[in-house]
């Protein structure tokens, strides 16, 4: 079987290749091991309620989403430009002050130590010298107390880790997405991005494929498969890490980090706001929770209320639902007691973790082979733009003539 360009993987930063490909006039082909497009990206319809495997959002801000996709067509509702956090025994609403001044009790914690914010501030503008991990670098900064606690504790439901080993870099680089656009969920669930990804490329997708090796013949490559040969001019290993390192080789990622996400069917939402929810001086397992469908009520059924509840997994961190009730409770400061549980997820390879010093492998792994996974840029933006890139590439290596790509939506 022959096609110009083979893309192993139908995540998004393979169905992304698919799309550049195939604008450039090339014919892709991409082979998915598992029956499902989307990767890590997947949205399950249980009872009526939506629920995307693990807690994720769509941040309209990434410059390789707009470049994808017509943001107009998932019908985006976001989430509030903010916090909700529980310290001293209530909630207090931190909002987005580029937006709008702080007021009540989050202008209290900011006058309280009016050097942290400005500190905080310094951190996220540094650019200058080594890159070092995220807990050195607000050592450095001197940021402490409880704006330290509120940054770890929305980060760690971000980078799936709390303990300050990840990239300061990318860290602000993560941190600047989140004040640039306002992160939100598509009305048929964030599965709607891989779908829309997969209807633009236009490619044969073949599902249930295992590619068990990838070599160079002549001046292309050979696909081996379960069941078939394919060849081609040119080919695009869009995997996770590790089964990419297996094909092509390379460097092994540092281990994965998981995430494990409870959503619950509540017949009276604990809140009616729209923001993320944190307990700063964590004394639990959630490292965040939302009802997201005051975000975006298409996730649940008329008149009732999907909450998320996420927490860090490891082999060693289990929560238990137990727990994640009572923290829960613990957090909104009402009963979890009638929530009904509509699905549990645990993604053990939620998030690939990145650390000072280590680069973004090279998309380049060999004369018309190409590697775009999302190692050294754990995020949509990453998987997205490593996606794209990979795709120019190897469009330009079959020959294919392509323009400049629009900027859209």
């Amino acid at each position: 079987m022959d096609a110009d360009v083979v893309i192993i993987g139908a995540g998004v930063a393979g169905l992304n290749a698919a799309r550049v490909v195939k604008r450039s006039g090339a014919t892709p082909v991409v082979l998915e091991s598992s029956q499902e497009i989307g990767g890590r990206v997947r949205t399950e319809l249980v009872d009526g309620f939506k629920v995307d495997v693990g807690f994720q959002v769509l941040n309209p801000g990434y410059p390789a989403l707009r470049k994808a996709v017509d943001l107009g067509e998932l019908g985006l509702r976001s989430f509030g430009r903010g916090v909700c956090a529980r310290t001293d025994g209530r909630l207090v609403e931190i909002m987005d002050p580029s937006r709008a001044p702080w007021r009540g009790a989050a202008a209290r914690l900011a006058a309280r130590d009016p050097r942290a914010v400005g500190r905080l501030a310094l951190w996220l503008g540094d650019r200058a010298g080594a890159d070092v991990t995220l807990s050195e670098s607000l050592d450095k900064a001197k940021v402490h107390g409880f704006w330290r606690s509120l940054l770890e504790g929305f980060l760690a439901g971000v980078i799936g880790d709390d303990s300050g080993s990840t990239s300061a870099s990318f860290t602000r680089g993560l941190v600047g997405w989140f004040l640039l656009g306002t992160p939100g969920l598509p009305a048929q669930g964030m599965a709607a991005l891989p779908a829309r990804l997969a209807e633009r490329s236009g490619a044969q997708v073949r599902r249930g494929v295992r590619v068990t090796s990838v070599s160079p013949e002549g001046s292309g490559w050979v696909v081996k498969t379960d069941g078939d040969t394919w060849r081609a001019r040119s080919v695009i290993i869009a995997t996770d890490p590790w089964t990419a390192v297996a094909l092509a080789g390379g460097p092994s990622p540092a281990p994965a980090r998981g995430l494990a996400t409870w959503w619950f069917d509540a017949p009276v939402a604990p809140t009616r706001s729209n923001l993320l929810h944190l307990e700063v001086d964590r004394r639990g397992p959630v490292v965040n929770t939302a009802v997201v469908s005051n975000a975006q009520p298409s996730y649940a059924p008329a008149g009732r209320h999907l909450v998320q509840a996420s927490t860090l997994w490891r082999e060693d961190r289990q929560p238990t639902e137990s727990e994640v009730r009572r923290h829960a409770e613990a957090i909104y400061g009402s009963s979890t007691a009638d929530w009904r549980v509509v699905a549990a997820h645990v993604v053990r390879d939620a998030l690939t973790p990145v650390l000072p010093g280590r680069e973004a492998p090279t998309i380049e792994a060999g004369p018309g082979l190409y590697v775009a996974t999302d190692a050294g840029e754990a995020s949509l933006q990453g998987a997205l733009r490593r996606g794209a890139a990979a795709g120019e590439r190897a469009a330009a290596w079959t020959g294919a003539n392509q323009g400049p790509e629009p900027v859209e939506g």
